[in-house]
């Protein structure tokens, strides 16, 4: 079954986002928890800080929360997860790594919110983060090359959020539903058009969601994909048309959101940040203010690797959706 409902309701009692300078001047600026102005972060190289941004996010929403978790699930975009591993040398915990691309914060989420439902653990950590330099280095050049972007091309978040799960009732947000994404290649190979090579895998896990809930997308406040970019939204857009759904005015990108059209990132933003800081920025102080009751939240991958591209392979994409509402029992 690709839905997965959680009788339990894991509740979300902590969160926590930590972003970097750019992002502070976008329109989420005010929404996240910490704006941290030196890419560095007071280490020595981008892959320390984003180790950095993680431990910063992970303790941040446990401190929010109140709760010491048992076990943590995250992950990010560099080789064999390092940022995430590496960082958890420092948070101490028991931890899974997880490698979803970018979709990695909801399939964390996903992860964190079933060990809950099986009565494995009562309180759960979901991490996800990306750094603009570090991602620029491993699947495209490095900096210090200064070639340019093409107009496809999304901007790496630099950021991590991090979000608290437990099976405690102290707070009315709830992960209530997960739908698991499926691999689906289309057959892009653009490296710098993220967008176009994920948009069939969300078309797909957003039909698949509103068939197996028997759902619209009239029944949630506010739907939102992680990193799209405005090619991948109008796609989207366009295949669900194809399949019956419009999703109107309830829709919104992650990465269409995180930066302003004057900040130049071309297509928005991306990377594994890019959904995690919005979901423990914006979309969780809307659901605190009242303007959100029921959100479905789906993180977006492409799920390449610098050695695939080079042997021409193509681009397959991922999407992983979870909901979250706010409940009263």
């Amino acid at each position: 079954m690709s839905t997965i409902y959680f009788q339990k309701q894991p509740r979300i009692v902590g969160w926590y986002s930590v972003a970097g300078k750019k992002e502070s001047e976008g329109p989420l600026g005010k929404t996240f928890s910490r704006i941290e102005k030196d890419e560095y972060f007071g280490e020595k190289t981008h892959e320390c800080a984003e180790r950095k941004l993680f431990v910063t996010a992970i303790e941040g929403a446990i401190q929010a929360a109140g709760i010491e978790p048992e076990i943590v699930f995250a992950g990010d975009l560099l080789n064999q997860i390092v940022s995430a591993s590496f960082a958890m040398r420092d948070v101490g915990l028991p931890f899974v790594g997880m490698y979803g691309a970018c979709s990695t914060m909801a399939l964390s989420l996903i992860n964190a919110a079933t060990f809950i439902e099986a009565g494995a653990a009562h309180t759960t950590v979901a991490a996800a983060g990306s750094h603009f330099a570090t991602a620029e280095r491993q699947y495209r050049t490095p900096l210090e090359f200064g070639n340019q972007r093409p107009p496809t091309s999304q901007w790496t978040v630099t950021g991590a959020g991090a979000t608290v799960l437990s099976d405690t009732k102290k707070s009315p947000y709830a992960v209530t539903c997960a739908t698991v994404g499926r691999v689906i290649d289309y057959g892009v190979k653009d490296v710098n058009n993220m967008g176009a090579a994920m948009a069939p895998a969300a078309a797909d896990t957003l039909e698949r969601h509103f068939i197996n809930t028997k759902t619209k997308p009239a029944d949630y406040d506010a739907i939102f994909s992680g990193d799209l970019g405005q090619i991948g939204e109008e796609a989207l857009r366009d295949l669900l048309k194809e399949r019956g759904y419009d999703l109107g005015d309830r829709y919104y990108d992650c990465g269409k959101l995180v930066y302003a059209v004057q900040q130049k990132v071309d297509m928005g933003g991306s990377g594994c940040g890019c959904s995690a800081v919005t979901l423990n920025g914006f979309i969780m102080d809307k659901f605190k203010r009242g303007d959100y009751h029921k959100v479905l939240f789906m993180a977006t991958g492409a799920l390449l690797s610098p050695t695939t591209c080079f042997q021409g392979e193509t681009i397959p994409g991922i999407a992983n959706a979870v909901v979250i509402e706010e409940v009263t029992e």
